[in-house]
């Protein structure tokens, strides 16, 4: 197996959604980890907007952010982890984790993000059970 080869392999078969959506936030690449996350398949999800995944409430908040990358070629969040709520294709709500890598053309003009996302819906819901145990805890002390 070459170089190419094997780097296919790993990202069609990543458990996490590795995607890819070109300047106007329309989805170029899906892999089997976003459509096992998110529950598009990946014939259903190309060709789409970014919206098909983002809670309708956040979506301007998504694409002022979004706009602005495209526009200047910065974002914060090629090394930080972003933690944003996504949709699944049945409607239900997700916790996501995830990073961006910027793709540039050969004047550096930002192509589109590719973002490799994790469900940590159970992570989040566990860590929010906890918070509130501690919380009634602290309130019956005192």
């Amino acid at each position: 197996m070459d170089q190419n080869q094997l780097s296919a392999e790993i990202l069609s078969q990543a458990p996490d959604a590795i995607l890819f959506a070109d300047r106007e936030g329309i989805i170029r690449l899906w892999n089997l980890g976003a459509e096992r996350i998110f529950g598009f398949s990946a014939a259903q999800a190309i060709g789409q907007s970014l919206d098909i995944m983002i809670p309708e409430k956040l979506r301007q908040r998504h694409w002022d952010g979004y706009n602005k990358t495209m526009d200047t070629g910065e974002t914060r969040y090629g090394t930080d982890m972003l933690s944003v709520p996504a949709l699944h294709q049945n409607g239900a709500r997700l916790s996501t984790e995830f990073s961006i890598v910027m793709l540039t053309d050969n004047d550096n003009k930002p192509l589109g993000v590719a973002a490799i996302m994790r469900d940590i819906t159970k992570r989040h819901q566990e860590e929010k059970a906890i918070r509130e145990r501690l919380a009634e805890l602290e309130g019956t002390k005192g």
